[in-house]
């Protein structure tokens, strides 16, 4: 038989019948709890249960052997134990992946240490941001409830294959490792299929950096931060179509529809601007702007998932460094400040750190695997600060570099080890800004004091 009601009476039943019930009904929605339950499923799998269990016994015994920290291999072997591992440990956890080329390891402390204002929470503190390292970190504890795992750029899209993190933070995409990445456009491309595959997470991004708008633009759920942008030579064109944007600071649209947003966040010389247009103030015990902009997406993270604000601003406030970045090591019998600059772009923010000091100043690069074997960026980087210091020079290409600054009207010594110019620097606390591999060997030197 045809119903040959109106639609509006049609509308006007259904909503009495739901008035009818609604007046009958004797349960209420309960919102569930901020912080996830503990996981005690995630090794009931047998085959879990196993792979973690080699895993753990192999990192502890690589630690008592002075191997290493077992952040690699534990991970390693329990993957080849449980190909799935990643995605079972992670079950039922608040997982934040962090990525981006410059500022993972120290972002990914901040929002560690913001969601244990809350509850426990593991993360890979040694830098190990392969799926390898994500399963050696997950093993440390299957009942912390929150995850900050740092994750290469060309990995996540294999990290959102196996599940959907809670929070995606894209930090910043610039030249580095040419010879191991690729160009940027590959890396953009690789981060817009990640979140593809991962709709229902929430993502926190770089409103300033035309390359990871790109990346996070399609995206249903983004939170924008601005925190300014100094290494502007890789955002210069429209990562999709080509087109000229210009200056990334400013209000920018390009003719294919890619624009840069609105920010939620704003970083500012003191703090950082919310989304309800108050002011906090961000007291870190690390310096400069780069971690003020750091420390804002881990507020940003924090808030997200249910954190307390005071309750973060004072873990974050206490952290002075991150994984011996920032921090005061001593070698070759006297006290430094250890910095890492791996690619023009943080060698920009480092040099932007150091100018305006009297300091003593080491600079060593080095060219092995891990840092790229293509020094070719040293002539990128605008060394026009140092004009007036004396600056010594150390490192596998110690000679590439004394070549770069003396073009930049720097005087510098070059010494065939950091202990050779430790040696004969002034009296005070000299500040050694080191690529990766020289970052890595001395402050391994240090640990061994």
């Amino acid at each position: 038989m045809t119903d040959t009601r109106r639609d509006g009476e049609t509308m006007a039943g259904d909503a009495d019948a739901r008035s009818r019930q609604d007046k009958r009904q004797q349960w209420r929605v309960v919102p569930g709890p901020a912080v996830p339950p503990p996981g005690q499923n995630r090794l009931r799998d047998p085959r879990t249960a196993l792979a973690v269990e080699i895993g753990r016994l192999a990192a502890g015994l690589s630690r008592r052997l002075g191997l290493g920290s077992g952040g690699i291999i534990g991970g390693r072997l329990a993957l080849s134990v449980q190909p799935r591992a990643l995605s079972r440990l992670a079950a039922g956890r608040r997982v934040v992946m962090v990525t981006g080329t410059n500022g993972k390891t120290t972002t990914t402390q901040l929002v560690a240490e913001a969601l244990r204002s809350q509850a426990p929470a593991v993360s890979n503190a040694t830098g190990a941001n392969m799926l390898d390292g994500h399963v050696a970190a997950l093993m440390t504890s299957h009942d912390a409830p929150f995850a900050a795992l740092e994750v290469d750029e060309l990995h996540l899209a294999q990290v959102t294959g196996q599940f959907e993190p809670s929070v995606v933070v894209l930090l910043n995409l610039s030249r580095d490792q040419l010879d191991r990445i690729g160009e940027i456009r590959t890396v953009e491309a690789s981060l817009r299929n990640a979140l593809a595959q991962a709709p229902g997470t929430h993502v926190i991004a770089n409103r300033d950096d035309p390359n990871i708008v790109s990346a996070a633009a399609d995206h249903s759920s983004v939170t924008w931060v601005s925190g300014g942008v100094r290494w502007k030579d890789d955002a210069l064109n429209c990562p999709r179509c080509g087109a000229f944007l210009g200056d990334s600071d400013r209000a920018w649209r390009c003719a294919c529809g890619l624009s840069r947003p609105e920010a939620d966040w704003t970083v500012t010389g003191t703090g950082a601007v919310g989304p309800d247009g108050r002011h906090r103030d961000l007291a870190l015990r690390l310096p400069g702007h780069v971690n003020r902009v750091n420390a804002t997406f881990a507020l940003a993270v924090g808030l997200h998932l249910g954190c307390e604000e005071d309750a973060v601003l004072a873990r974050i406030a206490e952290i002075d460094q991150a994984s011996g970045r920032y921090g005061m090591v001593r070698l070759a019998g006297r006290q430094v400040r250890l910095l890492l600059a791996k690619n023009p772009a943080s060698w920009l923010e480092m040099l932007d750190l150091v100018s305006g000091q009297d300091r003593p100043l080491v600079l060593v690069v080095n060219s092995r695997e891990a840092d790229g074997y293509d020094v070719s960026w040293l002539w990128d980087i605008d060394f026009d600060s140092l004009r007036g210091r004396t600056v010594l020079v150390a490192g596998d290409r110690a000679l590439d570099l004394a070549v770069r600054l003396r073009y930049a009207g720097v005087r510098c010594e070059v010494h065939t080890a950091v202990d050779d110019a430790l040696a004969v620097v002034a009296d005070g606390v000299p500040d050694v800004i080191a690529n990766y591999t020289a970052f890595r060997d001395l402050f391994a030197r240090k640990e061994r004091r």
